[in-house]
């Protein structure tokens, strides 16, 4: 059976992607509450020079989302270490191990991981096959374009596949493109068309038509959904809906029990003002995908109140006028 395997009407495999700083514990248990994917990733979990492995390991959680599995991602720059994280995330009951190469944050391109893996073709292979060594369970790496541009682009490819990586997620932009500009959709067709391994592809997919698109340019063999998936939590389902050829009908009910689970799910030890500040910012993303909306997201992020369920309650009403029109 594929790793990757297709459900019965032939949707692609369909992955919840880790997101840092968004795709957080509390967004994770909420859009598990709509569900749709059929595997998510943890958020990466840092594995620095000096890291203490037994405590890190204890940031994951295998039945976190139980029945949906949720993948482990580590990032660092230390082959050894990275090895031993691995291991001790497979003890923890992780079924698959995901070696970032991507992130392009500064603070940890400048202590040597995540995209900054991509500089160095032959390193990047150095710390993805220490990592594949260390365990039984399969490995994946998921890894950006390039870092200041694709030079090296068919280089990682083939230094990622030559670990004995059972799959490569791409995200078609550079470490310097950041966010910016769209996704490079033909980068993962290259991808699939010089790779044996499967190619799962992600970038700049925010409704049912870029999914089409995107697996008809690319020919990739599954789908990686991020910040798609905080704009509107129902992309899931409407994908697996359009292969089904049976309607999606979308909840309100649905959407409430999202937003609630979100906010009950926050860290208690999280303070009230970066509680706030995370509702704001998953309604951030909410506000932004209808004309009507749009012209309410101001409102909501300058809310002044510091209290997460005072902003529910302020949002709720202005979110439910314009919801059916912003994920559909």
């Amino acid at each position: 059976m594929s790793i990757l395997p297709k459900d019965e009407n032939g949707c692609p495999y369909l992955q919840l992607a880790p997101m840092e700083g968004v795709g957080d514990y509390s967004f994770r248990k909420a859009i598990a509450s709509i569900g749709g994917f059929d595997e998510a990733v943890r958020d990466f979990i840092r594995v620095p020079r000096n890291a203490h492995i037994k405590s890190l390991g204890k940031m994951y959680t295998a039945n976190e989302l139980s029945p949906i599995p949720m993948a482990a991602q580590i990032m660092g720059a230390d082959p050894d270490l990275m090895g031993e994280m691995a291991q001790e995330l497979e003890r923890r009951g992780a079924l698959r191990i995901d070696v970032n190469c991507g992130c392009p944050s500064n603070t940890v391109t400048g202590r040597g991981a995540g995209s900054s893996l991509l500089k160095e073709p032959d390193f990047l292979h150095e710390v993805v096959k220490a990592v594949v060594k260390a365990v039984r369970v399969p490995v994946t790496i998921k890894m950006r374009a390039g870092f200041e541009d694709t030079s090296l682009f068919k280089e990682n490819l083939f230094a990622a596949q030559e670990t004995g990586v059972q799959y490569i997620t791409l995200h078609p932009r550079t470490k310097v493109d950041g966010y910016g500009p769209p996704a490079r959709w033909e980068l993962i067709a290259e991808a699939k068309s010089l790779l044996k391994v499967p190619v799962v592809g992600n970038g700049d997919i925010l409704n049912v038509q870029d999914a089409l698109n995107m697996l008809q340019i690319t020919k990739c063999d599954a789908l990686m959904i991020g910040r798609g998936s905080i704009i509107n939590p129902f992309i899931f389902h409407q994908i697996k809906a359009h292969f089904s050829k049976a309607p999606y009908c979308l909840k309100w009910d649905d959407l409430l029990s999202y937003l609630n689970i979100y906010v009950a799910a926050a860290p208690v030890e999280a303070s009230v003002r970066l509680r706030v500040g995370k509702l704001k910012q998953l309604f951030g993303f909410l506000f932004k995908n209808s004309a009507k909306l749009l012209e309410k997201r101001q409102a909501i992020l300058t809310f002044e109140q510091q209290d997460p369920d005072a902003l529910l309650a302020y949002a709720k009403p202005l979110l439910q006028e314009g919801w059916l029109f912003a994920f559909t």
